[in-house]
């Protein structure tokens, strides 16, 4: 058995044997081995129908870490009859890769492909990816990168439009207990587990399949003379980290989770969503921030409480901080998840925004303008301007966009909350402005 496979060999040599970890001596000796990955892998999949075909192109191996990147790399080469090349994005430049290069097209003058497995690729700057391009362009080398960030972000166009896109899923529960129970049986020695605290050993591996054997040797290494429940595990080993980077794709995914939540009437999921972001370790003012965001773009004028709610939590928190601070948080939360929706004040916001800049520099009409010097009066500033405090109903239904601008309707309140009310207003405006054009024709 194996790390993510079922019968890849342990290498017994004594030298690693000792040093080595389980996860490394468990890798999978071929491709039908690999466990987790079976829409990318079947016959009918993006990497197994490649493989049918015999040649293997460019590739960038997005997935959370621990589900068989490198792995399946390794693999892919050696099923092509490759030379694979290994490359971290840390710690290598461009003169490694000039190296790396020069070795490839040496190998090709004897009809020696290159496969180069490029780690952590979303760290190369520009300079780094765009050497890539030539010895991708004439095939000396099959470039294939391994990332946890979102290429779309993190790889630039020109290399990630030579490339496949290949989506790694994290491991299951059910993924994940084979691994488990393949590992034991590959070592040879069942682990002192009840069956609960299997499961929670799976939990706690959170889809990472290397996680889950760096816990398992953690096990091997405890008395064997006695079964270790799930209490005791809870006690005696740590929890995975969620993964949560504060600056990368999941940092905004876990926020855009919680406004599809909040937008959607859910009030578990917003708070789940909350808490996730808190548990990854992510700064509650950002949270507060998009929390007040939300109030606006989602909540809007259909409860103008929202954003004070929003304001009096963020005020809450700064003076409590966490964890009693936090509480603040998800009662936000909940307010927003729970309170009428309208985005009608942000489309009004955006298609007017819009307006203004195809306007350009057109000046108000002349009649809203001051005239405070006799000059300005004789020039027409301020000429006909009605006072709408005199006019009747408060409303003199004069124009007030530039002359030769059409009046946009953008704002189209809906009848929910108090954006209710707004509605009426806004059909009462519209009535008087009506009746004041039909008189003055």
């Amino acid at each position: 058995m194996d790390l993510f496979g079922q019968s890849g060999g342990i290498d017994k040599t004594p030298q690693n044997a000792k040093t080595r970890p389980l996860a490394d001596l468990l890798r999978p000796q071929s491709l039908d081995e690999v466990i987790g990955q079976e829409k990318l892998l079947a016959e009918d999949g993006p990497l197994g129908s490649m493989l049918a075909a015999g040649r293997v192109t460019s590739l960038i191996l997005w997935g959370p870490p621990g589900v068989g990147k490198t792995t399946i790399a390794r693999l892919l080469a050696h099923q092509t009859d490759l030379h694979f090349e290994q490359i971290s994005a840390i710690f290598s430049g461009v003169s490694d890769l000039k190296k790396v290069f020069q070795a490839a097209r040496d190998r090709a003058v004897i009809g020696q492909g290159t496969f180069l497995f490029i780690d952590e690729i979303h760290r190369f700057n520009k300079a780094q990816l765009d050497s890539l391009l030539p010895v991708m362009e004439d095939g000396t080398v099959t470039v294939c990168g391994a990332t946890t960030e979102n290429p779309s972000f993190s790889v630039n166009g020109s290399v990630l439009s030579r490339c496949q896109v290949m989506v790694l899923e994290r491991l299951d529960v059910t993924a994940l207990a084979g691994l488990l129970a393949r590992a034991e049986a590959q070592t040879g020695q069942a682990l002192p587990l009840t069956d609960d605290a299997k499961s929670l050993l799976c939990a706690m591996a959170d889809g990472d399949g290397r996680a889950l054997l760096n816990l398992v040797e953690s096990v091997r290494a405890w008395p064997l003379d006695q079964t270790y429940s799930a209490e005791d595990i809870a006690g005696r080993l740590t929890r995975r980290a969620a993964l949560h980077d504060r600056a990368g794709d999941g940092h905004y995914a876990i926020a855009s989770a919680l406004q599809k939540s909040i937008r959607g009437s859910d009030p578990e999921a917003a708070i789940y969503w909350v808490h996730r972001a808190l548990e990854g370790g992510e700064d509650p003012r950002f949270i507060l921030r998009r929390l007040t965001m939300i109030a606006w773009e989602d909540v809007g004028l259909a409860d103008p409480e929202a954003s004070r709610v929003c304001l009096s939590a963020w005020d809450t928190y700064e003076r409590l901080g966490s964890p009693e601070g936090d509480l603040a948080l998800s009662q936000a939360a909940i307010y927003l998840a729970l309170a009428p929706k309208s985005n009608a004040g942000y489309v009004a916001h955006k298609a007017s925004r819009a307006d203004a800049k195809q306007s350009g520099s057109l000046p108000p009409p002349m009649h809203i303008l001051n005239g405070p010097t006799k000059m300005m009066q004789d020039l027409g500033f301020r000429k006909g301007y009605q006072y709408d405090h005199d006019a009747p109903e408060g409303f003199s239904g004069q124009n007030y966009f530039p002359d030769g601008l059409k009046r946009p309707q953008h704002y189209a309140p809906v009848e929910r909350g108090f954006e209710r009310e707004l509605a009426k207003r806004v059909r009462y405006f519209d009535k008087l402005r009506q009746e004041r054009d039909d008189n003055a024709t």
